[in-house]
């Protein structure tokens, strides 16, 4: 097999003024593409070079003629240059002020001489890991935008929501009808969009129908269209949503309230593809998927004799189940922030963001409405404000609390807890992991391994 190039192996720039040393580490590193420099001038410069994700660095590099230490003057500069850059330091004199000294500097880790060479491998590893990882966000975060979107534009980082997202990419391609259940403002519109635009059908049209928004008698009408002089005021031929969603998706929201003789209607169309528009007489060729959504529980309705048995198994060949965005932890104040981003630009550009209180307010309410109520009430603050940041008080929501009930089991407890909090830091810290750590008073590392542990994403 052959060796892999330079090119390919992870880069490591070791700066080391001792020539038995720089000789040492740099054998100890075969599975890098090391480069190993004395000074700060060639430091900087393979910084600018190579672009290595991991530093070794000496802080006992010989002090500059002014007496300040050139081990610091270097980190300074690297952090200066390439803050992304993991830096390891190493010193053998004062070792805890060193460190504590070179963390404050933004190092990311701190060894003392004399050198363990498997131990700081270990480091090194650990570190350039790290590095990878966080490489890895700022892409991802560059593809998405600065807002974390799932299905091209709703805005989440529960993972119960891109568990949704996942589910309705996978059955996007095919051409089986989906029902999403969830309560009223959770994003149903949006996520059937969602599964449009990453179907087949994207280029047809995407037709949406609120079945309860419109009276009985036309609501016929409005699905399958009319002939004209069909009824009074048919004054010419006119084609239903299901005719205009053609080659494309007609979702239909609130479906638990289309009445039971349409709803044999439609059910002939999922059976046979073919519709008749009131007043005609000839079969029309349809190729149109369906995605619904209610609030209600239709199987209850199904039991009172209010919903058909065989519609419903019709209508929901997959069904998706939203969460309700109480039960999105981090969520309201991630949403929160893209609602007050647009209506600040659109009506108030004085408000640029929230106050402590008010995030907090967000995080501990309940949220009946859901993004709906939240959505409203950052749009009411927006145009109420005063000052520059918005507070509880302007959202209504002073003395807000948080009702959810906490499992009885400890472990269960704890793991719930630590989630909740770690998500609700990763969002006010807009995922930045420096940021969110230092917020809940862990390290990097650390938080890392929650993030792991608990399959949480920055």
């Amino acid at each position: 097999m052959m060796a892999q190039t330079d090119k390919n192996l992870p880069k490591l720039l070791i700066v080391e003024d001792d020539p038995g040393l720089q000789a040492q580490l740099k054998w100890a590193y075969e599975d890098f593409d090391v480069t190993v420099v004395g000074d700060r001038d060639s430091a900087l410069a393979a910084l600018r070079a190579d672009e290595p994700g991991v530093v070794t660095l000496d802080l006992g590099l010989p002090p500059d003629p002014d007496g300040t230490s050139e081990g610091f003057a270097v980190l300074d500069a690297i952090m200066a240059l390439k803050p992304d850059t993991k830096v390891i330091v190493a010193s053998g004199h004062g070792a805890r002020e060193s460190a504590l000294q070179a963390i404050q500097h933004g190092a990311y880790d701190f060894y003392q001489k004399p050198v363990d060479i498997e131990a700081l491998g270990l480091i090194v590893r650990r570190a350039l890991n790290l590095h990878r990882i966080e490489q890895e966000n700022r892409q991802l975060a560059m593809r998405v935008g600065d807002d974390k979107t799932v299905l091209g534009r709703m805005i989440t980082a529960a993972p119960e929501m891109v568990k949704v997202a996942r589910t309705i990419e996978r059955v996007a391609k095919t051409n089986v009808s989906v029902m999403l259940l969830g309560a009223s403002g959770t994003g149903k519109e949006l996520l059937a969009q969602g599964l449009h635009d990453a179907s087949d059908r994207n280029n047809g049209a995407f037709v949406a129908i609120n079945c309860a928004a419109i009276p009985e008698n036309l609501l016929e009408s409005e699905l399958f269209g009319h002939e004209k002089g069909a009824f009074t005021g048919a004054v010419k031929m006119t084609e239903g949503k299901i005719e205009q969603a053609h080659g494309g998706t007609l979702f239909l929201d609130e479906v638990g309230d289309i009445p039971l003789p349409l709803q044999v209607k439609l059910l002939r169309f999922l059976q046979e593809r073919t519709i008749e528009r009131i007043g005609g007489r000839k079969a029309i060729a349809v190729d149109t998927r369906i995605v619904c959504a209610t609030h209600q529980d239709l199987e209850a309705m199904i039991a009172a004799a209010q919903f058909r048995e065989d519609l419903f198994y019709r209508l929901a060949e997959i069904v998706v189940k939203i969460p309700a965005l109480a039960e999105r932890a981090g969520d309201p104040v991630l949403l929160a922030k893209a609602f007050l981003k647009r209506f600040s630009q659109e009506m108030n550009p004085q408000v640029k963001g929230f106050a402590p209180d008010a995030l907090a307010a967000i995080d501990g309410w309940g949220w009946p409405g859901n993004v709906r109520e939240l959505e409203n009430r950052v749009k009411r603050a927006v145009i109420m404000a005063d000052s520059k940041l918005i507070s509880a008080e302007d959202l209504d929501l002073e003395g807000a609390e948080d009702g959810t009930d906490d499992p009885l089991n400890l472990k269960s407890a704890r793991e719930e807890s630590d989630r909740k909090v770690i998500r609700h830091a990763l969002s006010r810290a807009e995922g930045n992991i420096s940021s969110t750590a230092k917020m809940l008073g862990i390290s990097r590392p650390t938080l890392y391994d929650l993030l792991k542990q608990y399959d949480l994403q920055a």
